[in-house]
């Protein structure tokens, strides 16, 4: 990786935190099994007297990159464990999504967002209990328009029905097994669901003011993830760009990090090849939207989270990028939404155009070639490079 390449990112996040987009930010940069650029930007908040951002301790509200890191994992797992399966119809594990056509709807569906699940609903303007927004959840109609597996719709419902139907087939709460299963073994310790009152002073705030009548911080920013009680399938976990890192090394390696396999390399495969629409099962492609920018590989994968939040995996470079910012917490641009999608945009590009030679996959370079001019940290950056996964 070219040091003096990388360190266009610097640049790009600084221009976004000067046009108002987002008041800090925390970027990284893995290839071959190394993190070669690990940058933090800005604070919290806007004032000079919040805390300064940290790729390790500073906590982001992941938004839909929920959806991947735990629901989609969750669904890799028990696929590997033949409890799941991708074609059955969504009635055999949840006996209560009923409806007209709803026999139709199978897991895939979900995966892949073709389940003729409307985008979302407005839960919270019926002032309903967690109970009562899950039955409204599993009893919303489908689109009459279209029949499961024909149209693509992103539906945050059709991902809060597949967590159900994962807490139905484990016989545990989503949180608790995205624990057990993932981010305890990969040592992911600041991956979580409802940060407790102890951990909020690490969370990057989302919003000054909220229609909950005060502001938010370390409770999920999503309407309806918060209404559905902060544990669902769409929305509601936090974490570190670190921790992120940690997660995507694991996929980039099929499904095991330092020691510890958490699915089967075949299993990560499958759910990232692409099915239909741009869609892999639970991820999107890399094909120039969504902030992946235009360089990455046709092998890349990754989502995007609203609330400001990023990760790109490519396998064919054996490279991710994560970034991370709160740019919902009282934006000063006046279009913040374009500002961030710019920096995704140009922060992709810039890392993939830093790559100045090949590694043959999978294998990784030494701790001494880590040290030299395949894996430089930029000047300005914190001056780490650190490995993922041993040599």
């Amino acid at each position: 990786m070219s040091a003096e390449r990388l360190a266009v990112i610097d640049r790009i996040v600084r221009k976004g935190i000067t046009s108002g987009g987002f008041p800090g930010a925390a970027v990284l940069v893995g290839r071959g099994g190394f993190v070669v650029y690990d940058h933090s930007f800005g604070r919290v908040t806007w004032t000079t007297s919040s805390r300064a951002v940290s790729t390790d301790s500073t906590i982001y509200d992941l938004a839909s990159l929920t959806k991947v890191i735990a629901t989609t994992t969750a669904a890799m797992i028990l696929y590997d464990e033949g409890k799941l399966d991708l074609d059955a119809p969504v009635q055999r594990y949840l006996p209560e999504f009923k409806g007209a056509r709803k026999n139709k709807v199978t897991i895939r569906h979900l995966l892949t967002h073709h389940s003729a699940m409307p985008a979302g609903l407005e839960l919270w303007r019926g002032k309903l209990t967690p109970a009562q927004a899950r039955k409204r959840v599993l009893e919303t109609p489908l689109r009459s328009y279209c029949s499961p597996g024909q149209c693509f719709e992103y539906s945050d419902l059709g991902m809060i029905v597949l967590g159900y139907a994962i807490e139905k087939i484990s016989g545990t709460r989503l949180d608790a097994f995205a624990a057990q299963r993932v981010f305890g073994p990969l040592r992911m310790s600041s991956t979580l669901f409802k940060p407790a009152s102890k951990v909020r002073p690490a969370v990057a705030p989302t919003a000054h003011a909220s229609r909950r009548g005060y502001a938010l911080r370390g409770e999920v920013h999503d309407e309806n993830a918060f209404v559905l009680g902060g544990i669902v399938g769409h929305a509601g976990l936090f974490g570190t760009a670190s921790d992120l890192a940690l997660f995507a090394q694991m996929m980039l390696n099929g499904g095991e990090l330092n020691g510890v396999r958490i699915v089967a390399d075949s299993t990560v495969a499958l759910f990232t090849r692409e099915q239909r629409g741009s869609r892999t099962l639970g991820w999107e492609i890399a094909g120039g939207v969504r902030g992946s920018g235009t360089y990455f590989s046709s092998a890349a994968y990754g989502h995007t989270g609203f609330t400001g939040t990023s990760l790109w995996i490519d396998p064919a470079r054996q490279m991710f990028v994560v970034l991370l910012t709160n740019r919902v917490y009282a934006p000063r641009a006046r279009r913040p939404g374009d500002v961030i999608a710019d920096v995704r945009n140009n922060v992709a590009d810039a890392a993939v155009l830093a790559i100045t030679g090949d590694i043959a996959v999978p294998s990784a370079p030494t701790p001494e070639a880590a040290q030299t001019d395949t894996a430089r940290a930029p000047s300005g950056s914190n001056g780490r490079v650190w490995p993922l996964r041993a040599p």
